[in-house]
């Protein structure tokens, strides 16, 4: 991307409050009348959340583009692993396939990082192994619940996209029923919570990994996008 073609305004989109926490840190943002605001150098910034899933982050994802009138939309947030991914890992994914309908979306990111693997966007939490392996047989490394939906709009309205997402936790390691126990905008579903903790003990200690890789994760991909954001602002002229 040429300094010309560099940004003035981008919108940052996360799904969970989890995952908008440690983003709000790493860039300093700060809450007004009309959501959170910031700047990389040059480069303003407004940031929300998309919820969980492909139709909030459709949905959320025109509402950034009608109000804010960006020219760039980053998604952040945290990925189920696979293959060649391991927990930790950052990853700037090299495209993006819709599992719906099989679309597939060509990220555009703001400077030079590596990007590479294949990434999957659904609705079904539950990913049955045969699927996995057929997926990692095929170059995919991830799968997340949003970043195709984000893509989708902002090429139908001819935005530039560019998606940060950090490795949380491996699928099929996962139990897949643990989707309930987050409400649809991603806060914690309190009540569920404590139905599955009472009914499946023995899952407690692998949830309390869990929560901790996935912080981790966040404050990774957090980290990763801030950088970003940071060189791209160097490299703006003044």
């Amino acid at each position: 991307m040429s300094n010309v073609d560099r940004p003035v305004r981008v919108g940052l989109l996360a799904p969970m409050p989890s995952e908008f926490g440690p983003l709000v840190k790493a860039l300093a943002l700060q809450r007004g009348e009309s959501g959170f605001t910031g700047t990389a150098g040059p480069i303003e910034l407004v940031a929300g959340k998309t919820g969980i899933g492909t139709r909030r982050a459709a949905e959320a994802t025109e509402r950034l583009i009608d109000t804010a009138a960006v020219d760039h939309v980053m998604v952040v947030g945290i990925a189920g692993g696979m293959g060649s991914s391991k927990v930790g890992d950052v990853i700037f994914p090299e495209v993006v396939v819709d599992k719906a309908t099989g679309a597939q979306y060509h990220p555009s990111p703001l400077n030079a990082v590596e990007s590479y693997g294949w990434l999957l966007t659904h609705d079904d939490f539950d990913m049955q192994p045969a699927e996995r392996d057929a997926l990692v047989a095929d170059g995919f490394i991830a799968v997340d619940m949003e970043t195709s939906a984000v893509a989708g709009v902002c090429e139908r309205r001819g935005v530039p996209w560019s998606a940060v997402r950090s490795i949380s936790d491996l699928v099929g390691v996962t139990p897949g029923d643990v989707i309930g126990l987050a409400n649809p905008d991603g806060t914690p579903n309190v009540g569920a919570s404590i139905r599955y903790l009472l009914t499946k003990p023995w899952r407690i200690p692998k949830l309390v990994r869990l929560g901790l890789d996935s912080q981790r994760a966040a404050k990774g991909a957090a980290e990763a996008a801030a950088r970003m954001l940071r060189d791209a602002a160097s490299s703006r002229p003044q």
